[in-house]
């Protein structure tokens, strides 16, 4: 008798289970459906099989289950499925977390930049955030970043090996780095990052000289001041240095295209999943008119292709370096009814004239390899960066 009352209470349990996360994952297919009718079919594949697998779990699965945990990897699952290496489900811890580190200007970390490499299925470095924790580790540019604390990490991982090198200032977090054939073992101490996003300087006496780290917020603005700054030295040619700069707020990279370009001249063209295209132009008049080169390499993506994309089709500026890295899709960030968030790619740019970047790169004026001691090291001795003194003696 005891024994048949735990196997109703057990059979009742389980049928309750059962409800929940039905309900759950019902939920999240009407709202999918509600949003994209295209794909009912695939909605249906998708309940059956969850259905299937839910009852067997149901049945002789042995440990607690977290009905939230199960719709969250639902989700997950299902953006993953799209094999897009820039299109992410995130949780609302995880959207808030990727909100502030992606549009504020400082953070407490160890101040690097990464990308997901999916043909190896891997985290690169692009590169360390100037006088930052992980420039004073050493890690460099190509560098891979296998194990964050002991555990191994992949490119799938992207985000959350993000998060993991952020956290309290003062502590430590232990990285596994591969430097080509050579592993290395770090421990970096996390500190407050402040994020320059321009640096400037002037060669020979009249070359002025600006370093995009990155384009996050105000980073136009940052831009114009210091050129400001340069022209008030009487600069007659301008090296603007695109190279490890990843990318950021196409807004802001428009804005500073802008300023080299007429009014009405078209700066991005972005097209749709449809083929629908829409043309950004030039707001204002054109502020800049100098002899320019433009510095690029293999890290030189997104946003940054844009600027290049720009300067180098309205023959603004010569391209010197290396072919770019080739990411000319944009992301929209949407925030979703229960506050998770979904980042998808909806939109693949081109430049003024219509080149193709995506998985493509724009290839250089003058093709210019560093040495190879210096390939992924940040800061190049200026006597040993055969870029930057090709830009020079071409501007000279």
């Amino acid at each position: 008798m005891e024994e048949n009352n735990f196997s109703k209470s057990f059979f009742v349990k389980c049928i309750l289970l059962k409800v929940i996360v039905t309900a759950l994952i019902t939920s999240m297919i009407t709202i999918i459906i509600s949003n994209n009718t295209g794909n009912k079919d695939l909605i249906e594949k998708i309940e059956t099989k969850l259905g299937i697998v839910q009852a067997n779990i149901d049945a002789d699965y042995l440990g607690e289950i977290d009905e939230n945990k199960i719709l969250e990897s639902t989700v997950k699952g299902y953006v993953a499925g799209l094999e897009d290496e820039y299109s992410e489900y995130f949780t609302k811890e995880e959207l808030e977390e990727y909100k502030s580190n992606n549009i504020e200007g400082a953070y407490v970390g160890i101040g690097v930049y990464i990308i997901q490499d999916v043909e190896n299925n891997a985290i690169r470095v692009i590169a360390p955030i100037s006088e930052s924790p992980a420039e004073e580790a050493g890690i460099r540019p190509g560098d891979y970043i296998v194990k964050i604390d002991g555990e191994e990490v992949t490119g799938e991982d992207i985000e959350e090996a993000s998060n993991k090198m952020k956290g309290e200032e003062g502590s430590k977090v232990k990285l596994q780095i591969l430097r080509g054939e050579e592993t290395i073992d770090l421990e970096v101490e996390r500190k407050n990052v402040k994020v320059n996003h321009v640096e400037s300087e002037i060669y020979e006496d009249k070359i002025g000289y600006l370093k995009i780290a990155s384009f996050d917020e105000n980073c136009s603005v940052e831009f114009e001041e210091k050129l400001e700054e340069l022209q008030s030295k009487n600069i007659e040619s301008l090296i603007i240095d695109l190279r490890n700069n990843g990318g950021g707020i196409v807004d802001e990279a428009l804005s500073i295209a802008d300023l080299f370009t007429d009014k009405d001249a078209t700066l991005l063209i972005t097209k749709d999943k449809e083929g629908n295209e829409e043309v950004r132009k030039s707001k204002t008049d054109k502020k800049l008119d100098l002899p320019a080169i433009v510095l690029t390499n293999e890290n030189t993506a997104s946003a940054s292709e844009l600027l290049v994309g720009v300067l180098k089709d309205y023959n603004i500026a010569t391209s010197v370096g290396t072919v770019t890295f080739g990411k000319g899709v944009i992301q929209e960030l949407l925030t979703l009814p229960d506050e998770s968030g979904l980042k998808i790619t909806t939109n693949e740019y081109y430049t003024p004239n219509g080149n193709k970047i995506n998985k493509i790169g724009i290839e250089p004026d003058e093709k210019v390899e560093l040495p190879d001691e210096y390939k992924n090291v940040l800061s190049v001795p200026k006597d040993k960066d055969t870029q930057l003194n090709k830009a020079i003696e071409l501007l000279k």
